[in-house]
């Protein structure tokens, strides 16, 4: 998959907003599936990545001392940086293969937290969340999150997990905080000369030496199809025949790979604010750049301001403060690249467009301090200078994902079409491209991801039309892959990344749907 941000930029906001706001067959289902190629899908060894004829190929059984365990539920400790959970909530580790080719050959532990079921005796099982990224820890937001389905968990237990890769679970790390900061101050992300041009490049290689200096083992194994097996893997160990699913932003495209890979272990299952399957590298930074412009026009029409003319004007900003950086108060100076970064935070969510409004208006008087601040909040950089490391496995993953690698010479290509797209995003993407996996120590997997699931239960398809990250066209596009009587589209005229939560119409639905089995028609509209 291709970067939804470089470093921490163009789709960490997605785990908190989504998280934070948001928020067919039975989900205890008896009868063991079949996976696409004939095999029990009741353990994860039935499936691995596609062959040349579109069809998973075989993997080693698993052994029973994987399949049968059983998780030691305990009290959670608190996640770094943050505060433990409240007592409703309990954390267990389940052992998986490091390489599902080789079993054999070494675990490790994938971090998991729940809520129990409130209504035991209608308990329906477990249902199982990704937030997005990748790189977003499930054990760290869905706590803060689970207010928004406190509907669906009086029936289920609500699950999230650190995928591989991800803080908790053999957590990629790349970069201390220093080089971080030194990087976010020295490298420019829409680079202009020559030495800007070899600084950016060599920075995307830096990165990568990085994590295979502090990560080298895991590396090739972090990809969302590995994710997709552990998940079926966690099925199995919790009790579930079915997987009950809920996947926003990155997570449509786990979630996606995991009905390719098992389709008849998929149960109910969502996918809001969706991937597009059928879009490489460079379709991607396509989609999200014609996706967040088309979100900042929604801005400046709500604000009773010209489109045009207002994209021009902030592109002027921006060209201007890539010139000389603005002040902010501290130490720190608000480059170009980190006013961008500051800019996509709020188009994420419509509620956060007056504070989008307050900080250019305050970047125009000539001062940085809140697109700074929001650039922060977007990098996971707290007031002592303290980096999160969701960036460090957002790339990790992505890359161990996308088999493309974009030179330089790529990136300056795209260019025309991309600033022609957005004088605002355009050049950033275009030039993300060539920056996210350059020289990357690990092989991609494949270009696209695969979402075909024939034979697999319906799955309710969400997109929102003036979603920035995850633009509308990606959930038609992924309701076709995924086939005809599986993938079943429900529109959300609205803006912001995600719908559950957001709007009330997508919200009862969704829960209709998780708790009554009542699959929609395909293409409802809400609005």
């Amino acid at each position: 998959m291709v970067s939804y941000a470089r470093a921490g930029a163009l789709a960490a906001a997605a785990l908190l907003l989504t998280g934070v706001l948001a928020g067919c067959d039975d989900g205890t289902d008896d009868k063991p599936g079949k996976a696409a190629d004939g095999g029990t899908a009741g353990s994860p060894s039935a499936a691995a990545p596609s062959g040349a004829d579109g069809k998973p190929a075989r993997l080693p059984a698993l052994p029973g001392s994987l399949t049968s365990q059983h998780p030691d539920w305990k009290r959670c400790e608190a996640p770094e940086g943050g505060t433990a959970p409240g007592s409703d909530w309990r954390c267990a580790t389940v052992r998986v293969p490091l390489d599902y080719a080789k079993p054999a050959d070494g675990t490790i532990g994938i971090a998991l937290i729940r809520k129990e079921a409130r209504d035991k005796g209608q308990r329906l099982g477990s249902m199982l969340f990704n937030f997005g990224g990748p790189g977003g820890s499930g054990v760290s937001i869905l706590p803060r999150a689970a207010g928004s389905y406190e509907k669906l968990n009086t029936r289920y237990d609500l699950v999230g997990f650190d995928p591989r890769g991800v803080a908790g679970s053999a957590g990629v790390r790349c970069r201390s905080d220093q080089e971080q900061e030194d990087a976010a101050r020295k490298v420019d992300m829409t680079p202009d000369t020559a030495a800007e041009e070899a600084a950016f490049m060599k920075d995307g290689a830096d990165f990568g030496a990085g994590c295979e200096r502090r990560s080298g083992k895991v590396l090739p194994f972090v990809g969302t199809s590995n994710a997709a097996r552990d998940m079926d893997l966690i099925r199995e160990v919790l009790g579930d025949r079915k997987l009950t699913y809920f996947g926003m932003s990155y997570g449509t495209e786990l979630g996606g790979t995991y009905a390719h890979l098992f389709p008849g272990n998929v149960g109910r299952a969502v996918l809001d604010a969706v991937v597009d399957p059928t879009a490489d590298a460079v379709g991607h930074a396509r989609n999200q750049t014609t996706g967040f412009q088309r979100a900042l026009e929604n801005y400046l029409k709500d604000r009773g301001q010209d489109p045009k003319a207002g994209t021009q004007r902030i592109a002027r900003l921006l060209a201007k403060i890539d010139r000389k950086p603005l002040p902010t108060g501290t130490s720190r100076e608000l480059n170009e690249s980190l006013a961008l970064t500051g800019i996509v935070m709020p188009l994420y969510s419509k509620d956060s467009w007056p504070l989008l409004t307050q900080a250019l208006d305050e970047a125009e008087g000539g001062r940085g301090s809140m697109l700074l601040q929001l650039a922060d909040s977007y990098n996971s950089r707290d007031e002592k200078g303290h980096y999160g490391t969701e960036s460090h496995s957002q790339r990790a993953i992505s890359c161990a994902d996308s088999s493309a690698r974009p030179t330089a010479a790529d990136a300056k290509a795209l260019l025309p079409e991309f600033e022609k797209l957005s004088p605002v995003f355009g050049a950033f993407l275009a030039w993300d491209t060539a920056g996210w996996c350059a020289d990357w120590p690990v092989k991609g997997e494949r270009a696209n991801p695969e979402a075909s699931a024939p034979g697999a239960a319906p799955i309710l398809v969400v997109g929102t039309t003036g979603d920035p990250a995850t633009p509308y066209e990606g959930a038609r596009k992924m309701a076709d892959e995924l086939g005809k009587g599986v993938g079943v589209l429900l529109t959300n005229k609205g803006e912001g990344h995600g719908a559950y939560g957001r709007n009330t119409c997508v919200t009862s639905t969704v829960n209709t749907y998780f708790l009554d089995g009542k699959v929609p028609a395909d293409g409802r509209t809400c609005s």
